[in-house]
């Protein structure tokens, strides 16, 4: 299969990430994200935990641990050139998919207005992390109910209307349809990445190597250098 060729859509300026923890934007699209911002779209991400489980050290509160991994995801949301960085600070690890958290996040949508919504993909196989999973169905049903007029209708205050998403963006898939030609913007996926120094440490050269190999591999079959892939939904 050769890399799916879609003209860039000038209308579709605002890009939401909805992920799990810090870190899973830069791993799951670093590079699309780096790209897309060049081009001039708006990015905000909004990370549902803040990934204070994400330690094997027991000197380090969840609480220290949180506020590290922040500044690390403000740092590496800076180097791709993302506007806007949004933290619910749900607790890491038993993230669950509310009404709660679904309510939440269609008001987010609703305000912010994106037209392109990256997320996790929660159907891949044998997705073990309950975190990942959650992210992704509560990403894909608050989408949906952003929609609507009668869910969630007291978010509605005034002239605000429902937000219709146009597309989807699924990352970390077995069913990609869609990739992304980021040979301009890995360097940049790879910085970021340096930037959260407690989950990656401080060898870049080695940092360097995984995720060039990656992209590369995803990249291989479509003509492309390096590639970032993606299931792609139209709404």
């Amino acid at each position: 299969m050769t890399a799916e060729r879609i003209e860039p859509n000038e209308d579709a300026s605002r890009v939401m990430v909805i992920a799990a923890h810090p870190d899973d934007p830069e791993f799951g699209c670093g590079a699309t994200i780096a790209k897309w911002a060049n081009e001039g779209k708006h990015i905000t991400y909004v990370l549902l935990t803040s990934g204070d489980k994400g330690s094997h050290d027991p000197a380090i509160r969840p609480g220290q641990l949180a506020a590290m991994r922040e500044r690390e995801q403000r740092d590496a949301a800076d180097a791709l050139g993302v506007e806007n960085v949004v933290f619910l600070r749900y607790a890491d690890g038993v993230l669950e998919n509310t009404l709660a958290l679904r309510g939440q996040l269609a008001g987010i949508i609703r305000h912010h207005k994106p037209h392109i919504v990256l997320a996790i993909d929660p159907w891949k196989t044998y997705q073990l992390h309950p975190d990942h999973r959650a992210a992704g169905y509560a990403a894909l049903d608050a989408i949906w109910a952003a929609r609507e007029w009668n869910l969630f209708a007291e978010q509605l205050v005034g002239d605000e209307d429902p937000w219709r998403v146009s597309e989807v963006y699924l990352f970390w898939t077995d069913c990609a349809d869609h990739w992304e030609d980021v040979a301009s913007t890995i360097d940049a996926r790879i910085k970021a990445l340096s930037c959260h120094v407690s989950q990656v440490g401080t060898d870049v050269e080695k940092l360097d190597e995984r995720i060039r190999e990656r992209a590369r591999a995803t990249g291989k079959e479509h003509g492309l250098e390096y590639a970032e892939d993606f299931k792609r939904i139209k709404l």
